[in-house]
């Protein structure tokens, strides 16, 4: 895989991001802004947390997509009593008496972790530093993950009896918070028509693990205008209410507001948002299209906001408007 020149490679970058969705819609109807964010987060390296009801299709997104990349893929169910090492591993003694790594399911290029928050802070924890170093630690020892790598982790909105809310250290490593949405009427009559059928669907694998790697450097090449950086940064920094120029409505409403990773996020993700759209550099409404999912689970409401019902994305809509 060869190309002359970076603008060719981009081309090639935004030609694969179409044959990816064209395949993706094979098995997924609708959710065509789902689909992207989540491969925009998979080419800017970054990881995605999904939340929605049960029956939105969101273990088969994941299943698809793994399958229409090539890449290896497992699936967690985050329970009450997961411990770490069912994630990561264990050693063992093996028939010589010697000390051997058995790698748990964390050790694929894809991993759907299923209802992150039922499992206990402890066993949620084990995922951090695979998230933040792509390895993992045991018993003094560190092994690297294999690469890409790539965590998908879903939450149920509407049931919270017996679950453990993700610590915001966690949450930060999270590119996107991505709200899946009941479908719409004709969309659901598809999904409908196409799954009460014996039919069987053939995917095409469209890229190889070396491919997203290499069209994942690609993405950090790509020229940013400064203006374009600081606009991304200023609207970070907006959302902090210690800042002076927070905008009233963040002073009223906001406690915490997001980090520098938000910055970097919003930079990277707007990237990856022109290229997969045909273009060679960033502008300020690339930045605005990936801004929401990314701030969304970086701001901390305070008691009057909740109270008076404004949300996370009320304050960010009017701070991009």
């Amino acid at each position: 895989m060869t190309y002359k020149t970076d603008v060719e490679a981009v081309d090639a970058l935004g030609h694969k991001y179409r044959e990816l969705t064209k395949e993706i819609r094979k098995v997924i109807i609708g959710q065509e802004a789902i689909v992207e964010d989540v491969l925009n987060s998979i080419f800017s390296r970054g990881h995605c947390l999904l939340i929605g009801v049960p029956g939105l299709a969101k273990t088969l997104l994941v299943n698809t997509i793994a399958q229409t990349l090539g890449l290896s893929y497992n699936r967690i169910q985050f329970t009450p009593d997961l411990m770490p090492s069912d994630i990561i591993g264990t050693d063992i003694l093996d028939e010589n008496r010697n000390f051997k790594f058995i790698k748990g399911p964390l050790f694929a290029n894809i991993i759907l972790a299923d209802e992150i928050n039922r499992t206990p802070p402890k066993t949620q924890s084990a995922l951090l530093e695979a998230m933040q170093e792509r390895a993992a630690t045991v018993g003094g020892k560190r092994y690297e993950l294999g690469s890409p790598f790539f965590v998908l982790a879903t939450q149920n909105p509407i049931e919270q009896e017996g679950t453990y809310p993700l610590p915001e250290a966690q949450l930060d490593r999270f590119m996107f918070n991505i709200w899946l949405d009941y479908p719409t009427y004709n969309d659901e009559v598809e999904v409908v028509k196409n799954t009460t059928i014996d039919k069987e669907v053939q995917l095409n694998k469209i890229l190889t693990a070396e491919e997203i790697l290499f069209f994942q450097n690609i993405v950090r090449k790509i020229p940013i205008a400064d203006n374009v950086l600081e606009y991304a940064v200023k609207l970070a920094s907006k959302t902090r209410p210690q800042t002076t120029d927070a905008p009233q409505i963040v002073k009223d409403y906001i406690v915490w507001g997001a980090g520098p990773r938000a910055s970097q996020f919003m930079v990277i993700g707007a990237k990856c948002h022109a290229v997969l759209h045909g273009k060679y550099s960033p502008d300020i409404e690339d930045v605005n299209a990936v801004a929401g999912p990314i701030l969304r689970h970086r701001i901390v409401r305070n008691y009057k906001a909740e109270a008076e019902g404004i949300t996370v994305d009320d304050i960010v809509s009017k701070l991009l408007r």
